[in-house]
């Protein structure tokens, strides 16, 4: 008989799939002309992350239901400013794609994320190249091009938004890595959302007032709270959801829960939007892109497990303690604060699930953290 705390894994994921899938189709559905006609990408961007920093605000200012972490000036220009920034133009890239392309076809190129994250990576020293992952970068690169190939409705504008969004997140996702965890900074995702969304939606501000300002005439904008609220609501459900997965699962199952995602993604968004129409092209290049996806993920998820300390190499411990690390083995990784450069030591924040509208920033000891700080300030 299945037990309670599996049931409830399965339930978190569930809700995560849903949340994923529902808020990129309600966002496609808001911005696109044919639907509920509001063109202003960088505008409805602007809405999630002002109410996402009112509500971090909120819960961290008025409610207390997290404390602050001690960020001092060097901390938030050094890594809050530049994270944030990057945010921002990942979500103001990848939102301005759903003016130009399908939902399906931008979930077949969000299979180049593994090759934008290995790529910065490379770049900014916190990765070696390696002939097996370039192999698999290679596998991905091909599938994605031949899926471009065979899309009906192909769109060089908004494939090159959609690229250059996937490329921003991914230099987002390694300055996490080497900014924040080389401070020792953890945040939880309401913490993260106090001091990034603001941020970000400073940074917006700019694009939007010489972009999008001039072009906007209220007589022509149909403004609907209830429609925008429910969207704001979803896209800052779907960061908590990301954050109660990881608490409960390993990387393995977050890898595993992402690709399916990604096809049932694929096959509602040719019902919800009846002109996303998908050809035999198309699946072969994404199920070849797949492939290296899951061959990436196989191994990013054996170097994890392979920096992990086998039982013979904890120490003797309180085994309470041992009970608690053991139940989320494939989150934990030891602290090697002091060797930096030994990149098997932190776990890679590609390992998380990335999605639209979630700025979570992992931590090798986020799911302690988050949950110690969440129940230590509820109870």
């Amino acid at each position: 008989m299945i037990g309670k705390p599996v049931l409830l894994t399965y339930l978190y994921l569930l809700i995560y799939i849903l949340l994923s899938s529902g808020v990129i189709l309600y966002n496609k559905w808001v911005l696109s002309p044919k639907y509920f006609n509001f063109p202003f990408p960088i505008t409805l961007t602007m809405i999630h992350m002002g109410f996402s920093g009112v509500v971090a605000f909120s819960l961290v200012r008025v409610f207390k239901v997290v404390s602050p972490v001690k960020m001092t000036f060097e901390i938030y220009a050094t890594c809050v400013i530049p994270i944030s920034a990057f945010f921002a133009s990942s979500l103001w890239f990848g939102n301005t794609a759903y003016l130009h392309i399908s939902v399906a076809f931008i979930q077949m190129l969000k299979a180049l994320m593994p090759v934008a994250t290995f790529l910065m990576a490379v770049v900014c020293g916190t990765d070696k190249l390696r002939c097996d992952v370039f192999l698999n970068m290679v596998l991905v690169s091909v599938g994605v091009v031949i899926s471009s190939y065979g899309e009906i409705h192909f769109n060089v504008v908004g494939t090159g938004y959609q690229v250059t969004g996937i490329f921003a997140e991914a230099l987002r996702l390694v300055l996490t890595q080497v900014l924040l965890q080389k401070k020792g900074l953890s945040l939880n995702p309401i913490t993260s959302l106090y001091y990034i969304a603001p941020c970000s939606f400073v940074f917006l501000f700019v694009p939007w007032y010489l972009l999008e300002q001039p072009t906007m005439e209220v007589s022509q904008i149909q403004f609907n709270f209830w429609i925008f609220f429910s969207n704001a609501l979803c896209a800052l459900a779907l960061n908590f959801s990301i954050f109660l997965v990881i608490g409960r699962t390993g990387a393995v199952t977050i890898r595993v829960a992402g690709v399916l995602k990604d096809w049932i993604l694929i096959a509602l968004s040719t019902v919800v939007f009846p002109e996303s129409t998908i050809t035999g092209l198309n699946i072969i290049g994404y199920a070849i892109a797949l492939c290296g996806v899951v061959m990436y993920n196989y191994l990013k998820v054996k170097d994890v497990r392979a920096s992990q300390p086998t039982a013979e190499s904890i120490p003797e411990r309180p085994s309470k303690d041992w009970r608690l690390e053991k139940k989320s083995s494939d989150l934990y990784v030891p602290d090697n604060s002091s060797n930096t450069n030994n990149v098997g030591s932190i776990t890679s924040t590609s390992d998380y699930p990335v999605d639209d509208e979630a700025p979570l920033i992992p931590s090798s000891r986020l799911s302690h953290i988050g949950r110690t700080q969440l129940s230590g300030h509820t109870a």
